[in-house]
């Protein structure tokens, strides 16, 4: 049971993906959780960072999708600024939103990587469609009331990880 939370590769952060490296792979898309994987929780106007980032996966012509739990009106409201695509209630762990999106913008599992900065959501749901994911650190140590729960457990589901997967760790980028 604990290889559904199992991330393909953990990074400090998505402004770690290199788009030249996930072009090399073939990732056509990337898939994101927006809370504290590509935005601050509490602060959506995104940054300087982030917008470079953005720049150069069209570039690459690499498209970025929110997959968020969050309902229409917040993942809208965030997003707005940035002029990204978005899959709102996407019921993670459930594949369902990440399904969704895999249909509406007509691509394979092998060609998306899923980002977030949970094991209990992100990663699990990553697991559960059979895409490839990406754990991050979240963005800041303060989280929503309802996240904070799930942090807990994680950390307890993270040991047991890397108890039974030596080799997991943080690293530089996806190899």
């Amino acid at each position: 049971m604990i290889e559904k939370f199992k991330p393909t590769w953990m990074i400090s952060a998505i402004y770690d993906l290199k788009p030249v490296q996930l072009n090399a792979m073939g990732i056509k898309a990337v898939f994101t959780d927006l809370d504290n994987t590509l935005i601050p929780w509490n602060n959506p106007d995104g940054t300087p960072q982030l917008r470079t980032w953005l720049a150069t996966l069209a570039e690459f012509n690499i498209k970025l999708v929110v997959i968020s739990n969050n309902k229409h009106s917040r993942v809208k409201r965030a997003v707005s600024n940035l002029d990204l695509d978005f899959i709102s209630r996407a019921m993670k762990p459930l594949p369902a939103g990440i399904n969704r999106a895999l249909r509406k913008y007509q691509l394979n599992r092998d060609q998306v990587i899923m980002v977030g900065d949970q094991l209990m959501t992100d990663v699990w749901a990553s697991n559960n469609a059979g895409v490839r994911s990406v754990l991050v650190k979240p963005i800041l140590n303060s989280d929503a009331w309802i996240t904070s729960v799930n942090r807990r457990i994680e950390g307890r589901v993270m040991k047991r990880l890397q108890k039974s997967y030596p080799n997991l760790t943080w690293q530089e980028d996806i190899k």
